[in-house]
């Protein structure tokens, strides 16, 4: 290998030197010369006979920003960003952090932005972007719902002990039928004129009496209770409970949508043989063509591309029969292969696009629709009181006496309750339905909006103080009192005596 000398090197540093010059002399002429062209094309094609007068000189930028896509780019970085700091917020001092992101959707709705500063309201979220919005966020339930009906392990349900099948249809039947009571109470003055008694009703019984599966699951693995009783008691009884749950709703919102009593049957029809066949034969046919196609767990593109459509495709049907696209999502889940590599490697595709991006834009959405200021006298919070006093009670009341009734202490009981108490993002879904179908009004929708916020924030706090009662008791047992706070130690000394 020959060095260059310093001479060689200056030599070749001045050729470069001049090649560049060149190279740029060339480009700044042709800009100059091809460019100076084109402008003068512009300026005299406009003043050619027949030829379109010169556009106006207004700002570009303004009307950019009025853009439709300009504006759903804007919400959806103001709607994530917020939704993800709120979340981590919440998620220190406890709390899912699902409930951080429902409280931004609530922050940037008229109830406090729009209250605060109406001018910003106007500008993100204008009337004629809500359409889009809607839909967008209608796309992150879909692919959430058919992540739901993944986690619905059939295999698991069929062995379920009779622990979780009592508490989950207990947990489900009162705070039903207390839903239906409390209906009967508020409908002749909360309720739309032109909403049917029955169908009021029932949307109130299955609002109190939803458990959100997902939530109830991140709250569990959080507290590290995946393996307590408690916690394997409440994950079974609320898969149990969410199947349920979709079943009724799977039949009452037919009912509502029909014109009469064979529509409704039609559609009820067709719904159960859709389920049936996506359980009878889609699932083990789709299970022995994943196991025979791909047994060494090497997935490729064209699977999740393939499980994707299959999901959209199946709430395509149900949205089509007129019952909800999210049933027939939540099918496609059910029905994919008991493959649990496929389906962690569909939850992880699925999370990253849908619950990251999507799904907050759906608590936006229902922040929007929901106005606190509706409720603008005493009356109307004795109403939102009753109503989250009627769901605590219904819900956690029977949750915690069957599990007692089972022979479960008293405190694990009582957190088996506070578990299936939990409603989040599920309950919001039910809530949406019933507003578009015209079923609940706007302040009873206010109402159960915040009802299932307050039941989702109070299960940390209500676990927490079970599990310190839980260490207190066991303290009293080992009668070890140096394990309790000092202001408990002398009480507890003379109950261990």
């Amino acid at each position: 290998m020959r060095f260059r000398g310093p001479v060689e090197e200056r030599t070749l540093s001045r050729v470069g030197g001049a090649l560049m010059r060149r190279n740029l002399l060339f480009y700044a002429a042709v800009l100059v010369i091809f460019g100076g062209i084109a402008l003068w094309v512009l300026h005299l094609g406009p003043r050619l006979p027949g030829g379109s007068p010169p556009a106006g000189t207004g700002s570009a930028f303004g009307a950019n920003l009025r853009d439709p896509l300009t504006t759903l780019l804007l919400q959806v970085i103001v709607i994530v960003a917020l939704a993800k700091a709120l979340g981590q917020i919440f998620l220190r001092i406890g709390q899912p952090t699902v409930t951080g992101e429902i409280m931004a959707g609530i922050l940037l709705g008229p109830s406090v932005l729009g209250s605060a500063f109406p001018s910003a309201t106007a500008f993100l979220f204008p009337p004629s972007s809500m359409g889009g919005l809607g839909l967008l966020s209608q796309i992150g339930v879909i692919l959430f719902m058919f992540a739901v009906g993944m986690d619905l392990d059939i295999e698991r349900l069929r062995g379920t002990a009779q622990t979780a099948v009592l508490v989950s249809h207990a947990s489900m039947v009162v705070p039903f039928s207390l839903g239906t009571v409390l209906a009967l109470v508020v409908y002749r003055s909360m309720a739309a004129p032109h909403v049917a008694f029955t169908a009021f009703a029932l949307f109130m019984g299955v609002a109190m009496s939803i458990t959100a599966l997902p939530v109830l699951a991140r709250i569990v693995e959080e507290r590290g209770l995946s393996k307590s009783p408690p916690g394997v008691t409440a994950l079974a009884a609320a898969a149990v409970g969410d199947a349920s749950a979709w079943c009724i709703l799977a039949v009452i919102v037919p009912i509502v949508r029909a014109k009469g009593l064979l529509d409704s049957a039609m559609t009820i029809v067709l719904l159960l043989a859709f389920a049936a066949m996506m359980l009878l034969l889609i699932k083990p046919a789709a299970g022995r063509l994943v196991q025979s196609r791909w047994p060494t767990e090497t997935f490729g593109k064209g699977l999740i591309a393939g499980a994707l459509v299959f999901a959209v495709a199946s709430a395509l049907f149900t949205q089509t029969i007129g019952v909800h696209a999210l049933f027939g999502a939540f099918l496609a889940g059910v029905a994919m292969p008991s493959y649990r590599p496929l389906r962690a490697l569909l939850k992880e595709q699925l999370e990253t696009f849908g619950a990251v991006l999507l799904l907050p834009l759906y608590f936006a959405f229902t922040g929007l629709r929901m106005r606190v200021g509706l409720l603008s006298d005493w009356q109307s919070w004795l109403a939102c009181a009753a109503i989250i006093a009627v769901a605590v009670a219904g819900k956690m009341g029977a949750g915690t006496a069957a599990a007692r009734w089972t022979r479960m202490s008293w405190l694990d009981s009582l957190s088996v309750g506070a578990l299936m108490n939990t409603r989040g993002l599920v309950e919001l879904i039910v809530l949406n339905i019933g507003y578009d179908l015209g079923i609940l009004p706007p302040k009873i929708f206010a109402m159960l909006v915040l009802m299932a916020l307050v039941t989702t924030f109070m299960t940390g706090p209500l676990l927490s103080l079970f599990g310190f009662l839980e260490r207190v008791q066991q303290a009293v047992r080992a009668r070890d009192t140096q394990a309790v706070p000092a202001s408990l130690r002398e009480g507890l000394r003379a109950v261990t005596k």
